[in-house]
């Protein structure tokens, strides 16, 4: 027997869905890349080695990590909260940024006890290129919800853009990290300078957007 629908389901309700299911997806995969990389904290002791020794560097790089996810799940759930509605490309942006946020636990474990066969140095140039690709992740994010594919029809440009530069800005921070254990002096230089630059931008963009119109 046919059945009548009497209320369809609306085009709104659609994109409704398609949200939650991207927000629901991307709050478990931090929380889950978060837990872990306590998880992944199995210092191996050797001989002579202090407790501070042992601990130190796994539990710096823990809370460091914690901390610097915490700010990448900010910086997603204020871009979230803005949009219309969310597409495709959108969240293909998305998936990757969570795949990058996953894989996080196993950067720190590379780091620290140099498996795979990488130096310190190797695994800090690791750790730094993972928390490059992810704030450039977000940055391509919001970017595209702003400009391109319009997902953000309420917020002024000015604040998008300063939105934009602020999100820029760690990602030129840890592309000078990544490049200063490369020993590329001039690259660091580069990418401090450009840091700087995306931050004055981001700060004036914001007071210009604070700043009441006159009549």
């Amino acid at each position: 027997m046919e059945q009548n629908y009497a209320h369809p389901v609306r085009e709104h309700h659609v994109h409704q869905r398609h949200f939650d299911r991207l927000v629901m997806l991307s709050d478990g995969v931090f929380a889950i890349a978060m837990t872990l990389s306590a998880v992944e904290l199995r210092p191996e002791a050797k001989p002579g080695q202090t407790l501070v020794q042992i601990w130190g560097l796994p539990l710096l790089a823990y809370f460091l990590t914690f901390f610097i996810i915490g700010i990448a799940w900010l910086q997603h759930r204020r871009a979230l909260a803005q949009l219309r509605r969310t597409d495709n490309t959108l969240t293909l942006i998305t998936l990757v940024l969570l795949s990058m946020i996953a894989l996080m636990p196993v950067v720190i474990r590379t780091m620290i006890t140099n498996d795979g066969g990488v130096d310190s140095t190797s695994g800090f140039v690791i750790y730094a290129f993972s928390l490059l690709l992810i704030n450039l992740c977000l940055t391509v994010g919001w970017g595209y919800a702003a400009f391109i594919g319009q997902l953000v029809p309420d917020m002024p440009r000015s604040k998008a853009w300063s939105w934009l530069m602020h999100d820029l800005f760690p990602a030129l921070v840890w592309a000078a990290i990544a490049c200063w254990f490369l020993h590329l002096v001039w690259m660091v230089a580069l990418m401090v300078a450009l840091a700087l630059a995306a931050r004055i931008a981001s700060a004036r963009l914001e007071r210009k957007d604070e700043t009441p119109a006159s009549d």
